[in-house]
């Protein structure tokens, strides 16, 4: 796990970041990955459940586990949602 955590960190760009994704995870991956995320900012942003499902096309479930770990979590998303906002 370090090697790769070592890996993204090297990545200079977003074009880099792209190309290592797309060949390390599927593109069906890439989007979930990319949909959890949208998740946690729309989370943040106070939207509802039904407002997430409506945009995203995820369950309530997904959208429940996004939200547990969004608040009890490691604090990944935090970090990133204070970073970019």
């Amino acid at each position: 796990m370090q090697n790769f955590l070592q890996a993204i960190l090297a990545l200079k760009n977003e074009k880099e970041a792209l190309a290592f994704l797309r060949d390390v995870l599927t593109v069906e991956e890439l989007m979930d990955a990319s949909r959890r995320w949208q998740v946690a900012q729309m989370l943040s942003q106070d939207k509802t459940f039904r407002e997430i499902e409506e945009k995203t096309n995820m369950s309530s479930a997904t959208i429940s586990r996004i939200n547990y770990w969004l608040h009890h979590g490691m604090g990944g998303y935090q970090l990133m949602l204070k970073r970019f906002s």
